[in-house]
């Protein structure tokens, strides 16, 4: 499927693109191109081939749960302006 003058002006109209003549043959060509790799991809055979979720199929290399820093829990808390049993306090903004 090959696409003419008129129809890539159409294109760019509805794509609010200001294309001036000097843009049409390019913008024209790099369309025709763009389709012909989607008519080439889509003539592959493709029978018997499973789809894929992701390009990888792999699986993920997970990490031990383990602690790796110390609580600072108290040091953060000495700078917040108000705090009361391990919570911050904060203003009420909802009436």
């Amino acid at each position: 499927m090959a696409l003419e003058r008129p129809e890539v002006e159409k294109i760019a109209h509805l794509a609010r693109l200001d294309l001036n003549e000097d843009d049409l043959p390019r913008t024209t060509e790099t369309l025709n191109n763009i389709l012909g790799l989607i008519d080439r991809m889509q003539a592959v055979d493709t029978n018997g081939v499973e789809p894929l979720a992701h390009p990888l199929e792999t699986t993920q290399r997970l990490r031990r749960d383990e602690v790796t820093e110390t609580s600072q829990r108290d040091a953060y808390q000495a700078i917040a302006p108000a705090v009361e049993d391990g919570l911050y306090l904060v203003p009420r903004v909802i009436e």
